[in-house]
């Protein structure tokens, strides 16, 4: 029995926010941002608006498309760093409450850009023990609420949204997810970090004053490792898997930055049309990036049953992972 990605959805806010909105908010130009990160928009989810309910939306069109009830649902596992509350419950709580899915395992996990790719790790465990059938995996994020509209370094990159995907069991290997593979390295723990509001700098006003309740970044840092690192993982699982470049269908990177993006496809030899880009079009949307890229080739009609995606990430922690898994769904 093996585990298999039996479908994807994806919600993307109403409300656009454009480099040249941008321009009106920090010193900053459209030329520059696209020069630096290749994008050109994102969206922006409305204040009443919260991550759990933009994962709702993601996870309707999952589970329809997964062609299961929501009842079939076992377990929730949801990728965040923009949880409803900053404690408890957990917003895989709140989006198994808002679907009527009742007494199921739900929790979420943080592993920053790498969410999606570590919670299909779980969901792999999960369904490969036989200990749940239909695990419904998400990865959502309201960015805007932890982004310090100030720091033009930090505001261009980031945008809002949830994909969702639910993972069942198959018998077919050549449906199924081959491979997960998951790192960290707390080393490099303040290249990308929200330092306020937890355990080591509880909420004050000093801890506002000072705007570290947002998200701090080294750019130039994180830009180097995340190529070197994204492309040694991507070696490591493909060799580990046998698997060539010409054997995957579609490279599904974390859409952070068309420029990282860019250096690991030319360095592994991926066709520019076998490689998922849509950080032109939503901007870092860190766990929910690769969910809502797959939706994208998805609802265009690209992606096709049977098709190997690799799937490549990295982000806070700092964290990591890859994946090897053939799209399931029809």
């Amino acid at each position: 029995m093996y585990a298999a990605l039996k479908s994807i959805g994806a919600y993307i806010p109403q409300k656009k926010l454009t480099n040249q909105d941008l321009e009106k908010m920090v010193d900053t130009s459209d030329e520059w941002i696209k020069k630096r990160t290749g994008i050109e928009t994102r969206y922006i989810a409305a204040e009443d608006e919260s991550t759990s309910d933009l994962a709702v939306e993601a996870s309707k069109k999952a589970i329809e498309r997964a062609d299961v009830s929501y009842e079939d649902i076992d377990a929730i596992v949801c990728a965040t760093i923009t949880p409803d509350h900053l404690c408890m419950p957990s917003t895989a709580c709140l989006i198994a409450d808002k679907l009527g899915i009742r007494s199921v395992t739900a929790f979420d996990i943080s592993a920053a850009c790498s969410g999606f790719v570590y919670a299909l790790s779980i969901a792999k465990a999960f369904i490969e023990s036989k200990m749940f059938e239909n695990v419904l995996v998400i990865g959502a994020e309201k960015l805007s609420s932890i982004v310090d509209y100030t720091d033009r370094t930090t505001c261009v990159l980031f945008g809002d949204g949830a994909g969702a995907a639910v993972i069942g069991s198959c018998e077919k290997k050549e449906e199924s997810i081959l491979d997960v593979k998951t790192s960290a390295d707390g080393t490099y723990k303040d290249f990308l970090i929200t330092p306020g509001c937890g355990s080591k700098y509880p909420c004050s006003e000093e801890v506002i004053k000072n705007h570290l309740q947002f998200i701090k970044m080294k750019g130039n840092e994180t830009f180097k490792l995340a190529v070197k690192t994204l492309t040694n993982d991507v070696l490591e699982i493909m060799k580990e898997n046998n698997l060539k470049s010409e054997d995957i269908d579609y490279f599904i990177p974390h859409q952070a930055n068309y420029r990282i993006i860019e250096a690991v496809r030319s360095k592994m030899n991926f066709p520019k049309e076998k490689t998922v880009m849509t950080v032109a079009k939503y901007g870092n949307t860190s766990a929910a990036s690769i969910p809502m890229a797959m939706n994208d080739w998805y609802e265009s009609g690209k992606l096709k049953k049977g098709d190997l995606m690799l799937l490549d990430t990295f982000g806070g922690g700092l964290t990591w992972g890859s994946a090897l898994v053939h799209f399931a769904g029809e």
